[in-house]
């Protein structure tokens, strides 16, 4: 969509961004914005002309995501928090749409990702860190950010529900490792080495029921009380990352095949699943037999009016 001054501040506000007033815009202000929804991420694409702008702070519950903005052409400085960060091309910032933001531009083009403050295993601590520092988006991890968002931003409704969903844990998973070595400032320490070796396997066997801090501990030569110790400082402790994580590949599972809730629910390590059932809507706020529902009436709709007779997506504009 390419609108004036008027409709593009609209079209902003609707796609989850905070307010903002530019200095610089005038009567001959033309934008262009794009959005997408890649699972629970939202992505907009801008091109604006040369701005000055600045966003008040907004009420902490308008805090439900953080946005991670990746430029793709020009140049732009950002302030928030303890951050003045300089962005060119490829260049990462963290932002938080509750505190107030002053930047100013040249004629560029970004990508933002809107993610659920839930998705990123960041403590608050560490976003405070973070607030408008520039990450570096030629190498390592932020690269692979960087690259991912402008990519995502172009091809998100080719996805269907159960692919959107894994690629958007994906991107988040990326996001966070940028985060934290950009926190990490050099060469990581052996107790995160050995926390990022045991996500690693914690990871590659969610679906063995036998998973559980006691057999981690083991495989890893440690005792149980030093596997705590090292996530002590995590926002989730082992066994509610076992959980989390085995949540999130039932849900991708569940939207995007036809196998019953208990059928997936076994699948990744749930032996109850009526306790498996209270986790799912305790987590995500509806029940996971919905999901179910809801792909037999899409495999039914897409039955019942053959290919290409639903109208397919449409860009949200």
């Amino acid at each position: 969509m390419i609108g004036n001054l008027e409709t593009f501040q609209d079209a902003l506000a609707a796609s989850g961004f905070p307010s903002l007033v530019n200095r610089l815009a005038g009567p001959g202000f033309r934008g262009r914005i794009a959005t997408r929804d890649l699972g629970p991420l939202r992505l907009v694409s801008l091109v604006t002309p040369a701005s000055s702008c600045i966003g008040r702070e907004r009420a902490a519950s308008d805090g439900e995501n953080l946005a991670i903005k990746v430029m793709t052409r020009g140049r732009t400085r950002i302030r928030q928090g303890p951050g003045d960060a300089e962005l060119g091309p490829a260049d990462l910032v963290l932002l938080d749409p509750t505190r107030t933001i002053r930047f100013e531009s040249t004629a560029a083009a970004h990508v933002t990702i809107l993610v659920p403050r839930r998705e990123l295993r960041i403590r608050p601590a560490q976003i405070d860190r973070l607030v408008g520092v520039r990450i570096d988006g030629s190498h390592g991890p932020g690269a692979l950010v960087s690259v991912l968002a402008r990519e995502s931003a172009r091809s998100a409704n080719e996805f269907r529900e159960a692919e959107a969903l894994r690629s958007a844990a994906a991107v988040v998973e990326l996001i966070a490792v940028a985060l934290e070595a950009r926190l990490g400032d050099g060469q990581p320490a052996p107790d995160e080495r050995l926390r990022d070796r045991i996500a690693g396997y914690i990871e590659a066997r969610l679906a063995d029921p036998e998973l559980s801090p006691p057999s981690i501990a083991a495989a890893h030569h440690i005792s149980v009380r030093r596997l705590h110790k090292l996530f002590e400082d995590q926002p989730l402790t082992v066994a509610a990352l076992i959980r989390r994580r085995r949540l999130e590949r039932c849900r991708a599972e569940l939207t995007g095949s036809g196998r019953t809730v208990s059928a997936v629910a076994g699948r990744w390590g749930f032996s109850d699943p009526a306790h498996f059932s209270k986790l799912f809507k305790a987590t995500y706020g509806y029940n996971a037999r919905a999901l179910v529902t809801s792909n037999r009436a899409r495999a039914t709709k897409t039955r019942t009016t053959g290919p290409g007779q639903d109208g397919g997506h449409q860009d949200r504009q």
